[in-house]
Order: C-alpha cells, then sequence, then structure tokens
C-alpha cells in the first residue's frame, strides 16, 4: 500500500524479552531494536492508514508518533513499579488525537495483538448521547448489529454494568436491556504474528475499519 512493510520480526520478541528486563540499561542497549521493529513501522503503518482513509472517505487520521502511547509506564500510584509496557498501542480518530470519541485502535504485544473500533469507556455526556440515540432509533441501531454481525463483528461485553443505567429504566429487560448496560461500544479483531510482519496488514485494517464503520458513523451522529 505505501511505506509500510511490516512490524519487524523481533518486535514480539523484543517485548517479551521486555517483560524480564525490566530496567533501563538494559532498554537503552535494546532501543534501536525497539525503534526498528516497533516503533518505525507503526508510524509507517498509521501514515499508509491516514492515507487509505482519505482516499476512501473515512474521517479517521492519525499524527505520526503523536498517535503512539508511550512505552514508559506511568507508575506514580501504581504497586507495580515495572517502568516499561510490553506492548505498543496507537491511535486514529477524526482529529487525530487520542481522546477524541469515536476511534480505530491497533495494539501489538505480548498479551495478543489486535485491531479494535468504537467508542472506549467515553466519559458520561458521551455515554448519555450514545444511548438515547440507540432508544430514539431502535430499528437504526438494529440495523447496525445487522451489519456488525455481517462483517463477523460483534460487540464486546466485557465492560457491562449489572443492572439498566438511570434514567433507563423503562427498557428494563427489554430487546435493547443489554446494549444499554454497556459501558464501551467497541469491535475488535485478533491479529496472528504472521499478520502484523505482513506488509498486507494495512489492507487488513482498511478491510476491518469499513467492517466497522457502522458502528462508529452512528455514534458520531449520536454524539455530533
Amino acid at each position: 500500500m505505501g511505506s509500510f512493510k511490516g512490524f519487524g520480526k523481533q518486535a514480539l520478541p523484543f517485548f517479551t524479552a521486555l517483560k524480564f528486563h525490566q530496567d533501563k540499561a538494559w532498554f537503552d542497549e535494546n532501543r534501536a531494536l525497539y525503534q526498528g521493529d516497533v516503533l518505525d513501522p507503526m508510524v509507517a503503518l498509521l501514515d499508509d492508514l491516514t492515507a487509505a482513509f482519505a482516499a476512501n472517505g473515512v474521517p479517521l487520521r492519525a499524527d505520526g508518533k503523536k498517535a503512539i502511547f508511550r512505552i514508559h509506564r506511568d507508575v506514580r500510584f501504581a504497586k507495580d513499579k515495572s517502568p516499561y509496557k510490553t506492548n505498543c498501542g496507537a491511535v486514529m480518530s477524526r482529529t487525530g488525537t487520542k481522546m477524541e470519541p469515536g476511534l480505530l485502535y491497533i495494539h501489538i504485544g505480548t498479551e495478543g495483538c489486535f485491531v479494535a473500533a468504537g467508542f472506549y469507556m467515553p466519559d458520561a455526556p458521551v455515554l448519555a448521547k450514545l444511548r438515547k440515540a440507540i432508544t430514539a432509533s431502535p430499528a437504526k441501531w438494529k440495523a447496525v448489529e445487522a451489519a456488525l454481525k455481517k462483517g463477523k463483528l460483534a460487540l464486546g461485553t466485557d465492560s457491562q454494568l449489572t443492572r439498566i443505567p438511570r434514567g433507563f429504566e423503562d427498557q428494563k429487560d427489554g430487546p435493547l436491556d443489554g446494549v444499554l448496560r454497556l459501558k464501551s461500544f467497541l469491535v475488535r479483531e485478533p491479529l496472528t504474528e504472521k499478520q502484523i510482519t505482513s506488509a498486507k496488514l494495512a489492507d487488513r485494517i482498511v478491510d476491518f475499519a469499513d467492517r466497522a464503520q457502522p458502528l462508529l458513523a452512528f455514534g458520531w451522529t449520536a454524539i455530533d
């Protein structure tokens, strides 16, 4: 597609080793490996995806390294004082910023690689708008669910309230009960090591974004 040629063969082994060598000296000795096999490919991937989405009229973009989360952990209030993350994550959004509601997220790491899209733990006002849009237009929401199912995607239910949220009690035990209890509206797809080291990864993510587009479009309309 462009300059992205795949993540380096040592990308995942680097994170595996970093998990056991959580010290600055080791990281500094292997910084070039991180740069060459992880960071530079991620920047190239984001650049290629930004160009592809622009050509397809998809409002998702990234601003190079600014879209990538730092590898250094914030350990000020954490019990685990390990200084480095064992993954690399990056966000694409309508504005290119990490905090914009409605995103595409790419994750490369030892715990598993995946691409995700949707609205991750939105703040209370945004979450309320999403829920109100669903109850106001249940047929449109059902069409979103049908489109996701056709694209072999399903909303994650990891973050779900045990009770129907306040203000939506009239929907309790109804067809929208489950979705209204979600705190995130997110779909995701796993990526294999073979896929992340291939130049075709960008095409795969473009295809995923196309299948996730109904969810993003519904949410953007709701919050705008």
